[in-house]
This record gives C-alpha cells, sequence and structure tokens, in this order.
C-alpha cells in the first residue's frame, strides 16, 4: 500500500478534510488495474502527462498521485497541477505537494495551485490526467445557496460566514448533486488532450449509470466505466469513481 501524503499543515475550518471519498480516489489510481491502464496510455518512452486535479482542496489526491508517478502512470517526471475557488485549498495542496515530494530524489515537475472555476483557465487539449472529486451531495440549486466568495468577502472580518461559504462550496452539489459535476463533463471533450484521460467521483444519488450512458453518446468513441467503489450499498452515499476517456489514442 502506497503511502498517504501527510496533511497535517492544513486547517480544515475552510477546506474540505479528506474522507472516505479522497481515500477512494488514491485507491483507485493506484489499483494494479489503474496503474497497467495508465501506464500503457502513458508509456514510459512517450511524453510526459500533465495531471490536473480539479477542486484539489489539500492537495491529498494530487500529492499522491506526484508522489506515486513512477507506480502509476509509469512516468516519474509527470508535470502536476491544482485548480480551485478556494485561495486557501490552493495554498494548503500548494503545501501537501512539496511535503509529499520532499524526499523523492526524481520529483514530478510541480506547476502549483492556480484559483479558477473548473477548467476555465486551461487551453484546449492540454490535460493528459483529470482528477475531480467533485461536490456530489444533492442539495437546494446552487444559484440560491452557492457563489465563489468576491474579495470583499474574503478581506472582511466575518470569518465564520467566509469559512462556511468555502466548505459550502466543497460539498453542495445542488440538484442531484450533479449541477457542478456537469458544467465539468461538458469542458472534459475539450481540456481533455487526445490521449487524455479523467478520473470522476459520485455518488449513487448522481445517477451514475445514467451519466456513464449519456457519456458514450458523446461524438468521438468516448467510453466510461466504473473504476472504483465503496460506501453504503443501499445509500445515496454509496460512492464510484468513474473513468471517461477516448476509445482510440493517436
Amino acid at each position: 500500500m502506497l503511502p498517504t501524503p501527510s496533511t497535517s499543515h492544513a486547517s480544515f475550518d475552510n477546506i474540505y478534510e479528506p474522507a472516505e471519498d479522497s481515500y477512494l480516489l488514491l485507491d483507485t489510481l493506484s489499483s494494479k488495474a489503474e496503474s497497467t491502464f495508465l501506464t500503457q496510455r502513458f508509456h514510459p518512452t512517450g511524453p510526459s502527462p500533465l495531471i490536473l486535479e480539479v477542486g484539489v482542496g489539500s492537495g491529498v489526491v494530487l500529492a499522491f498521485a506526484a508522489a506515486n508517478a513512477k507506480v502509476i502512470f509509469g512516468h516519474s517526471d509527470v508535470a502536476v497541477l491544482g485548480v480551485d475557488v478556494n485561495p486557501f485549498a490552493a495554498k494548503t495542496a500548494v503545501q501537501t505537494i512539496a511535503i509529499a515530494l520532499k524526499d523523492l530524489k526524481v520529483k514530478p515537475i510541480t506547476l502549483g495551485a492556480v484559483l479558477a472555476d473548473l477548467t476555465s483557465s486551461l487551453r484546449p487539449g492540454e490535460v493528459d490526467v483529470l482528477i475531480f472529486n467533485p461536490p456530489y451531495v444533492p442539495t437546494e440549486p446552487l444559484s440560491a445557496t452557492s457563489s465563489i466568495p468576491s474579495e470583499a468577502m474574503l478581506d472582511s472580518h466575518a470569518t465564520f460566514e467566509r469559512d462556511s461559504k468555502l466548505l459550502e462550496l466543497s460539498y453542495a452539489g445542488g440538484v442531484n448533486g450533479m449541477e457542478t459535476t456537469n458544467r465539468l463533463l461538458e469542458q472534459l471533450p475539450d481540456v481533455l488532450s487526445e490521449r487524455g484521460v479523467a478520473y470522476v467521483l459520485l455518488c449513487a444519488q448522481n445517477k451514475p449509470e445514467d451519466v456513464k450512458a449519456s457519456i458514450r453518446q458523446w461524438p468521438g468513441s468516448w467510453k466510461a466505466e466504473t473504476v472504483g467503489s465503496s460506501g453504503k450499498t443501499a445509500s445515496w452515499e454509496k460512492l464510484c469513481v468513474l473513468r471517461i476517456w477516448r476509445d482510440v489514442v493517436p
């Protein structure tokens, strides 16, 4: 079992604390089946892949992928980048990655973490592996409950309200828990490279079978399969990880 990166430096007052969903992503990425798939997809003699985590949070998943890149991707020299709307998360993720890579002789290229909404800061076709642990809890529509905090909010003394809003953004998924995830899925065909692969976590109430069926209808030979699962078997809390990719690699 590969070690989980330390997040002892993180304050979880305003960023999402690693939980079952985070650890499911770690287990999925490092499983024999996925490491074999990814190593074949990103052959060691080919270009090094760019790994992006959307909603990077504490950075534990991206740091894990970076620290264990040779095992997972067949490349030690991957490039890793995090994206989040939460400035506290972006800063913490950079620290988490730095700690995880501290003792490695061959270090991945770390591009840091940027403040952005989903993949809006990326150029088309740049991302080889996209990882997304979205806000998947069904809630009221996001337009009525959530928004990206403004600079005025972040600069105010209303610390409790600010932290509550930032934490809400990490779990509130809107109708069926899919409002943010649907926006990300719409962006995948543009942001992923031709060999690109996305790993997206869902809960049972997100209707993962419907999500997979929809993706398989996208033009361009797209595939979607469940490659990891955990949690309660008869509840919306049952979690799964979808692998989404194009069937043909040039």
